[in-house]
This record gives structure tokens, C-alpha cells and sequence, in this order.
């Protein structure tokens, strides 16, 4: 299944908000078929970045849009690689 990565610009945000939120996500990833892979969280820029496995970029945006959570962009992940790979 392809793997995307998205940009949000968000508030700060409590770890209370993050946990209810990230619940919120997995469920509605679970009824339209999107899995949330991983995070980072930059505080200071204001911005989260999450990797998702999706069956199509549309299907990043209706999570999105039942999250009420606008996404700044969208990138289909080509290729993967870590400095692991070239030792």
C-alpha cells in the first residue's frame, strides 16, 4: 500500500489533546482504511509531520477532513532509506 507524508501547522498542543487526538485518528483511519505510522512534532515551528499508509491520497484528505485538520501538503514516499543502508 503507498506511503504518504503529510505537513500540518498546528497550536501547541497538551499531551492530553495528543492522546485524544491520536485516538481519534486511529479510529477514523480504521473505518476508511488509512494507518497512521509514525509522527514528529516540532513545537517550536508549529508543525506536525506524519506518515500514513493509504490506498490513495484521497483517502489522506477525508481523514483530514474528519479530523478537522487541514493538511498543508501531501507527498506520495518513493523510496526509504537510513544511513544504516550505505555502511
Amino acid at each position: 500500500m503507498p506511503r504518504f507524508l503529510t505537513v500540518r501547522t498546528v497550536p501547541p498542543l497538551t499531551e492530553e489533546q495528543m492522546i485524544t487526538s491520536s485516538k481519534r485518528s486511529m479510529a477514523i483511519g480504521e473505518e476508511i482504511g488509512v494507518k497512521w505510522i509514525k509522527s514528529y512534532h516540532s513545537a517550536k515551528d508549529g508543525k506536525l509531520y506524519c506518515e500514513w499508509e493509504a490506498p490513495s491520497v484521497e483517502a489522506i484528505f477525508e481523514h483530514a477532513k474528519r479530523m478537522n485538520s487541514a493538511v498543508e501538503s501531501v507527498s506520495i514516499i518513493s523510496d526509504e532509506f537510513d544511513p544504516s543502508m550505505f555502511k
